[in-house]
C-alpha cells in the first residue's frame, strides 16, 4: 500500500483543489480545448520537471520539507533565508486545507438551505477537519480519494447542468497564468507532501523516476477526470464535500508532522495550523485569500525552482535521481533552472494583471 500511497494523494488531492479553485478560475462550466491544450504544455514542462524536484530533495535529505532545508542550504553551502520557502510552504499547507474546506462549505449552501453564515460553517467545518486529523493517513487518503471517485461517477450519471461542449477558442495571455496554477497550485506542488507521504519506499527506489512519474500520471489524471465532472450535481456536491473535508484532515495532519519533525512545541504547531485557517472564517474575505493562494503557491514554486536551479550543488541532485542518461538530467536541469522560473515569473504577472483588470 505504501508504493501507491503518494499516487493515491496526487490524484485526490489534486482532483479536489482544482474542485475548488475552478470557479476562481472560470473552469466550472466552459472547456476550451486551447486551454487545455496550455494546461498538458504546463504539465510537461513545469509540472513534471518540479515533481521530480521534490522527490529528489528528498531522497538528498532522507526527511521531511520543511526540516530537509537546514541540511540542504547547509550542504549547498547557501544563505539560511533560503530556509523560509519551507515556512512559506508550511504554512500554506493548513491554509490551503481551509481554502478547500471554504470551498466545500460554499458548494454545500447552494444545495442546502441551512442559512447559515459562511463564518459559523467553517468554524464546524475545521473542528471537524482537526477532529479527522487524527484517523490514520493510510485510511484517509482511500476514503478522500473513494469519496472524489463518486463524486466523479455521481456527476456523470445523475441529471444536472449540461456541461459545455468541448470548442476551440483564442488563447489569451491570462490563460497561461491559469494553466500554471492549474499545475502546480492545485497540483500541491511545492510543499513536499507527496514525498512525504512515502518517505520509507523513496529511500529504497535506486531512482526518482519511480515516484515521481506515477505521482506526476496521477495529478495528469486529476485534471482529465475533471473536465468531465460538474459541480452543479447535488449529488456529487455532498460527495465532493465529503472528500474536501477528508483531505483537509490529510494536509492538517501533514503539516503538523513536518512541524514535530522540525521540533516545534506543540502548542506552536497548533497555533500556527489554526490561525493559518481561521483567517478564511473572516466574513467576505474568501475572495480575497482565494487570489492570495494562488499566488503564494506560485511563489513557492518559484522560489525552489531558483534554488534548485542556481543555488544547489549540480552533484547533490544528480546523484539523488539518478537518471538513467546524462541527457535526462541536463533537460530537467534547463527546465528547472531557466523554464519553469521563467513560465512562473510569466503566470505570476498574468495572475495580477487579470486581479487587477
Amino acid at each position: 500500500m505504501s508504493r501507491w500511497l503518494s499516487p493515491l494523494l496526487a490524484f485526490c488531492l489534486s482532483f479536489i483543489v482544482i474542485s475548488a479553485l475552478a470557479p476562481s478560475l472560470g473552469l466550472q462550466v466552459d472547456r476550451q480545448i486551447d486551454f487545455w491544450l496550455l494546461w498538458l504544455a504546463a504539465m510537461l514542462l513545469l509540472a513534471l520537471p518540479l515533481t521530480y524536484l521534490e522527490v529528489a530533495l528528498a531522497k538528498r535529505s532522507k526527511t521531511t520539507a520543511l526540516n530537509a532545508l537546514m541540511s540542504l542550504t547547509r550542504d549547498a553551502d547557501a544563505a539560511q533565508h533560503w530556509r523560509v520557502v519551507g515556512w512559506l510552504a508550511i504554512v500554506f499547507i493548513p491554509f490551503l486545507a481551509a481554502g478547500i474546506l471554504s470551498s466545500a462549505t460554499a458548494l454545500l449552501a447552494q444545495h442546502v438551505p441551512l442559512n447559515w453564515p459562511h463564518s459559523y460553517m467553517m468554524l464546524g467545518a475545521i473542528v471537524l477537519a482537526v477532529l479527522c486529523s487524527y484517523i490514520p493517513r493510510q485510511l484517509l487518503v482511500v476514503l478522500s480519494t473513494v469519496a472524489a471517485l463518486a463524486a466523479l461517477l455521481l456527476s456523470n450519471t445523475m441529471s444536472g447542468p449540461a456541461l459545455t461542449p468541448w470548442h476551440v477558442s483564442a488563447l489569451e495571455f491570462g490563460e497561461w497564468g491559469n494553466a500554471t496554477i492549474l499545475a502546480l497550485v492545485a497540483s500541491g506542488l511545492g510543499l513536499g507532501v507527496y514525498a512525504q507521504s512515502n518517505l520509507t519506499t523513496l529511500q529504497q527506489q535506486p531512482r526518482a523516476t519511480q515516484t515521481a512519474v506515477p505521482v506526476w500520471i496521477a495529478q495528469l489524471l486529476a485534471v482529465i477526470a475533471f473536465g468531465y465532472f460538474s459541480l452543479q450535481v447535488e449529488y456529487a456536491g455532498f460527495s465532493l464535500a465529503i472528500a474536501a473535508l477528508l483531505a483537509a484532515a490529510l494536509l492538517i495532519q501533514l503539516a503538523q508532522q513536518q512541524l514535530a519533525e522540525r521540533g516545534i512545541a506543540l502548542w506552536l504547531q497548533g497555533i500556527v495550523i489554526l490561525l493559518a485557517m481561521l483567517i478564511w472564517a473572516i466574513p467576505h474575505a474568501p475572495t480575497v485569500l482565494t487570489s492570495i493562494l494562488m499566488l503564494w503557491g506560485l511563489v513557492i514554486c518559484l522560489i525552489y525552482a531558483i534554488f534548485a536551479g542556481w543555488i544547489m550543488k549540480i552533484s547533490h541532485l544528480r546523484k539523488a535521481m539518478n537518471f538513467k542518461s546524462e541527457i535526462s538530467y541536463n533537460l530537467w536541469r534547463i527546465a528547472v533552472r531557466i523554464v519553469a522560473p521563467m513560465a512562473i515569473l510569466m503566470a505570476i504577472v498574468s495572475f495580477v494583471m487579470r486581479v487587477l483588470a
